[in-house]
């Protein structure tokens, strides 16, 4: 394998910076892993080398290699994996992120979405780059285990995916905006049971737009009037515990555990 480079959007690879993304690469995508660079420092080699030797993908040595991809100086493990497309399952619940701009944001918000079970996310360009290393970093490797598919527009994700139906044929997919000015507060006694649907977040600094009001059935996240918004991963958070029944007990039903 040739000496890897600085990432670039458009580059047929990526990496995974880090010792935890790299597992996760391993574990969830192996077919997609092409190598992996291994610190002369890392402590745990042999470990990580036996798991690639049984996958069959290549352990490479090379510091200065670590050091050129990766501005982090605690980077001791980089896994190299070629980019992939994936389309979202139908009937499943899916976030929808209208505009993305944060790669930050985006890693913490798919890691929180798989956290509660949610396996599908839909992105409106244009948005950032998932496959971005900073993404995949801040995701802690979720995104080996997330479906991400990108749109041109609402209306393309919705001619695909809006006359969805649960797994068992139940209703069709219901769309929920989280806006500002959304007409029902969204609480953990008050909030929707759909077994298929799609929660829908806007960009960082400007939220929705007004026309995603008559795309659904708008909801509100309840707060003072001493700030103007929420940060938009704890929006995410919140609507996605709501949604996913972790605001009862907290504890995960066998439904829960089977699609995790």
């Amino acid at each position: 394998m040739e000496p890897i480079k600085p990432y670039k959007k458009d580059f047929s690879y990526s990496y995974a910076l880090g010792a935890f993304p790299t597992y996760e690469l391993l574990r969830k995508c192996p077919e997609q892993a092409l190598g992996v660079y291994i610190h002369s420092a890392y402590t745990e080699r042999e470990e990580l080398a036996a798991l690639c030797q049984e996958l069959r993908v290549p352990v490479l040595s090379g510091d200065k290699t670590i050091a050129r991809v990766s501005d982090k100086e605690n980077v001791f493990v980089v896994g190299v994996f070629r980019k992939y497309e994936r389309r979202l399952v139908h009937g499943a619940p899916h976030l929808m992120l209208v505009n993305p701009s944060n790669m930050g944001n985006l890693g913490t918000i798919l890691r929180t979405c798989l956290a509660m079970g949610i396996h599908d996310a839909a992105l409106i360009r244009p948005a950032v780059d998932a496959f971005h290393p900073k993404a995949v970093r801040a995701s802690m490797g979720a995104l080996f285990s997330v479906r991400v598919q990108y749109f041109d527009s609402f209306a393309d994700y919705a001619a695909e995916y809006a006359e969805d139906c649960g797994a068992a044929g139940g209703d069709k997919r219901r769309m929920f905006p989280f806006m500002l000015t959304g007409k029902t507060q969204l609480t953990a006694e008050e909030c929707p049971k759909p077994e298929c649907y799609t929660l829908i977040f806007g960009n960082e600094a400007a939220g929705l737009p007004e026309e995603y009001a008559a795309y659904g059935e708008s909801l509100l996240i309840p707060q003072s009037d001493e700030v103007d918004s929420l940060n938009l991963t704890i929006a995410v958070g919140i609507g996605t515990y709501l949604f996913a029944g972790r605001g009862g007990n907290g504890k995960k039903t066998e439904k829960d555990r089977k699609s995790s």
